[in-house]
C-alpha cells in the first residue's frame, strides 16, 4: 500500500520505517524536510521518501496522523481536508495540554465525555478514522517482545472495512487487535496513553504495553 504519515517527529518517522519494514510505500509528512531529523530518517530508509503535509495526505490509501495532539486540526488543514476523503485514517494523536504533568497524571485538553478522534471525525467527515497506536511508546510499535506475549492494541472507528485494513497492519506489526466499537470509544482509548504514562513520570518504567485478558 502507499501511507502517507503526517507528522515527522519520533512516532511519524517509527511508524513510517515500520510501514517500509513491511513492504509499503511510505512519504513521511513533515513542515521542514531539512529538519535534521528528517534528514537522518531518509538517509536511513532510502527506500522511503519526505515531503510536505500536503504531499503525504494526497500520496497514501493510508494516511497515518502522527502529530502533537494540540497541532493535528492544524496539520490536517495544511495536508488538505480534499485528500482525506474515502481514505482509512490512523489516527494515533492523543490530547495532550500543554501543562505539566500533575502527580504523573498528564493534562488533556478534551473533556470526559470528548475525544480528539471525533473532533477528527467532524472535520474529515469522509474520512474513515481508526484509532491506534496511542496507548503505548513509540519503541513497542513495531514487533513488541514481551516474552512471546503480543499485548493488545485497542482500536475503534465507525467503518468496519477500515477497522479491519488497520487490525492487518497491526497483526503485520505483530499486535492483538482489541475492537472497542464506534468513535465515541476513543475518549477511554486515549485515557490509556495517561495510564500508560503513569509509571513512566512516576519510577521511570516506560517498557510495558497493555494486554487484554479473556476466557
Amino acid at each position: 500500500m502507499k501511507v502517507g504519515i503526517i507528522g515527522s517527529g519520533i512516532v511519524g518517522r517509527v511508524l513510517a520505517s515500520a510501514f517500509l519494514s513491511e513492504g509499503h510505500k511510505v512519504i513521511l509528512g513533515t513542515r521542514d524536510i531539512a529538519k535534521e531529523e528528517v534528514v537522518k530518517w531518509k538517509t536511513g530508509n532510502t527506500t522511503g521518501q519526505t515531503g510536505t503535509f500536503a504531499d503525504a495526505a494526497s500520496f497514501g490509501e493510508i494516511i497515518v496522523l502522527a502529530t502533537a495532539g494540540t497541532v493535528t486540526e492544524a496539520a490536517i488543514q495544511l495536508a488538505g481536508i480534499e485528500n482525506f476523503n474515502g481514505k482509512t485514517v490512523i489516527d494515533a494523536t492523543n490530547p495532550i495540554a500543554a501543562a505539566a504533568p500533575v502527580n504523573g497524571v498528564l493534562q488533556f485538553f478534551t473533556g470526559l465525555n470528548e475525544s480528539l478522534l471525533e473532533k477528527i471525525q467532524l472535520l474529515l467527515p469522509k474520512a474513515n478514522i481508526v484509532k491506534a497506536f496511542n496507548s503505548v511508546g513509540n519503541a513497542f510499535f513495531y514487533k513488541p517482545d514481551f516474552g512471546g506475549v503480543k499485548p493488545s492494541m485497542f482500536i475503534c472507528g465507525n467503518d468496519a472495512a477500515a477497522k479491519t485494513t488497520v487490525t492487518n497492519v497491526l497483526t503485520a506489526f505483530g499486535w492483538d487487535t482489541e475492537d472497542m466499537g464506534k468513535a465515541n470509544a476513543a475518549g477511554a482509548i486515549e485515557a490509556l496513553c495517561i495510564l500508560w504514562c503513569i509509571p513512566g513520570f512516576a519510577s521511570n518504567q516506560w517498557t510495558h504495553a497493555f494486554k487484554l485478558l479473556k476466557k
